[in-house]
């Protein structure tokens, strides 16, 4: 069999660069695989799938060594028109894939280009439309649409317009646990109606994993690293190596001496076979150590009281009320749309309730203006696009401190440390339109933590970073938090809030719906399945060993991986 795409020696660089994104690769995906890439920010596999795509591989300004052949074609004698009609994509920038004014309008285009028949073109686009759920939004504007809806329509686009390859650059970017499964799902069936090659951009490979895959590519520095089939490459070392997290059941099992052979099938729990000899390794690891609890009684610093808010009619929050503690750190969950970033909006002042009120520190946020809040709350909005105005990564973390009034020495001192702990020190001076959406991300999270606010209101932390920057992120917001800064964390992330929240506050169809802490989260099923999330791994893993409580097995791999990272660190 002839491969559909075949890279030869293919090294791929920016003039202005100092050194090639893609080094000498050397790769075949044949007819109807179905491929994960994946590799920390910057290892260049989105760079990979521009260049199968056409997206980047036609600019000027690029220097190209080798072969590249997608449908037995040199690309060389392609243009990116031709090459769309091979090539199907939905970018991570999800901004950047919309074309129409309604998402009816943005699921037709390719039809229209087409010249189908109107009547056809409406059953496809509404057929397309409820295989993802997306019927109810064909008349509402991109922008009206949460990032995970937004995910979902740009999936429905691929649907109508049927491609030999169709590939996904981070497809569950923002998108709660279950509607990551979900768009697994279908993203895989998607791939079986059309007999198309599918290839998957994406650094969370539990989730990914939830369906089938034939091959593991891991990249690191412009290089393929390793391609091996899932049950091959979780046995190894080789993700945690590279700065990716493994499935955390397999994090467990190597920390209990458990060994891992292709043919336990370790690529998901459900096809794992354990012997009662792992079950009892993981046991006896688990009880060699003791689990500390308790919890400190803080101060209310902010309160908000039967807070209701909606659109024309339409609730997104209902009744809504709770308190955050000063030196807190909250988080707040629920599936995409239960209201989560209209609560950050309201509280930012943003937009304005309908109903109820919020107090900071016993004060009334209606009395403030939006600058006055800002002072005292940092927003890190899920798009970075909304955030980012200035023209170099620099600047815009200086534009911040210059409206602060600090003195040119502590700005660049307190921007280039900021740039540095969020992986962006390198790219100071790079033009902010430069940069990859994961990039941005970071930088909006650097542009707010560089001011240091009291509160802070980070919406999904994790998204845009390996797991080193994850690590790195994330401590240094525990450090702040230790120092009194309160944070709000807004994630459909269960590790995360295990790891680092103290209470995790439940939003479901825009009303409370619980407010407890993780480990009381993670045993209430009907509370996880309100906010569309999915029992960990490693509460799964701990009941197959007969570990009670089972979710203290999560507390116990926190614990050893936090010393592990400060014995690396030391």
């Amino acid at each position: 069999m002839e491969p559909i795409i075949s890279f030869k020696n293919y090294t791929f660089k920016y003039s202005a660069g100092a050194e090639p994104v893609l080094k000498d690769i050397s790769l075949d995906i044949f007819p109807g695989e179905k491929i994960l890439i994946t590799g920390v920010a910057g290892s260049g596999k989105s760079t990979l799938a521009g260049c199968i795509n056409g997206l980047i591989s036609s600019e000027k300004a690029v220097e190209i060594a080798g072969e590249l052949f997608v449908d037995g074609k040199n690309v060389k004698t392609l243009d990116a028109v031709q090459l769309s009609r091979i090539v199907g994509t939905v970018l991570q920038d999800i901004d950047m894939q919309f074309v129409g004014a309604t998402i009816g309008e943005d699921i037709a285009f390719a039809l229209e280009n087409d010249c189908v028949a109107p009547a056809d073109m409406k059953a496809t686009v509404h057929r397309a439309a409820a295989l993802v759920n997306a019927d109810a939004l064909l008349e509402r504007a991109p922008s009206e649409l949460s990032d995970g809806q937004r995910r979902r329509v740009a999936i429905a686009g691929l649907i109508v317009d049927e491609t030999k390859i169709v590939i996904f650059d981070a497809p569950l970017t923002g998108l709660d646990p279950i509607a990551a499964r979900h768009s697994v799902t279908l993203i895989n069936s998607i791939a079986q109606h059309t007999k198309s090659t599918l290839i998957i951009i994406e650094p969370r490979i539990e989730d990914v994993l939830y369906r089938d895959l034939d091959r593991i590519i891991l990249m690191d520095k412009g290089c393929i690293i390793s391609d091996m089939s899932p049950d091959e490459m979780l046995c190894t070392d080789v993700l945690a190596e590279h700065g990716l997290r493994e499935p955390l059941y397999l994090a467990a099992l190597k920390y209990a001496g458990v060994s891992l052979t292709p043919e336990k099938c370790p690529r998901r729990f459900d096809t794992l076979a354990l012997s009662m000899s792992d079950k009892i390794k993981v046991s006896k690891w688990f009880h060699d150590d003791n689990i500390i609890k308790g919890e400190l009684k803080r101060e209310v610093l902010l309160e908000v009281k039967n807070a209701s808010f909606g659109y024309d009619g339409e609730a997104l929050l209902n009744d809504v009320s709770f308190c955050v503690n000063r030196g807190d750190m909250v988080a707040v969950t629920g599936r995409n749309g239960a209201g989560k970033s209209t609560l950050a909006k309201l509280i930012c002042g943003f937009e304005i309730l309908d109903a109820g009120y919020i107090r900071l520190d016993g004060q009334s946020l209606l009395n403030m203006t939006i600058r006055e809040r800002a002072q005292k709350i940092g927003f890190v909005p899920q798009n970075p696009n909304i955030l980012l105005s200035q023209e170099t990564a620099f600047d815009e973390l200086a534009f911040s401190l210059h409206l602060q009034g600090r003195d040119e020495g502590e700005i660049i001192e307190r921007a280039d440390d900021m740039l540095k702990i969020c992986g962006l020190y390198d790219l100071r001076k790079a033009p902010v339109s430069s940069l990859s959406y994961s990039e941005k991300r970071r930088l909006s999270l650097a542009s707010v933590l560089v001011l240091t606010p009291p509160i802070l209101i980070i919406d999904e932390p994790a998204a845009g970073f390996d797991l080193n920057q994850y690590f790195e992120i994330m401590d240094y917001l525990l450090k702040l938090n230790d120092e009194g800064t309160t944070i709000i964390l807004l994630t459909t992330d269960l590790e995360l809030m295990l790891e680092y929240a103290s209470r995790v506050i439940i939003l479901s169809n825009g009303t409370l719906a619980a407010d407890e802490t993780p480990a009381q989260l993670l045993c209430d099923k009907e509370h996880l399945k309100q906010a569309s999330l999915k029992e960990t791994s490693l509460y799964t893993l701990a009941n197959a060993c007969y570990i009670t409580p089972p979710e203290d097995l999560c507390t116990r791999l926190i614990r050893v991986e936090r010393q592990v990272r400060d014995y690396v660190e030391e």
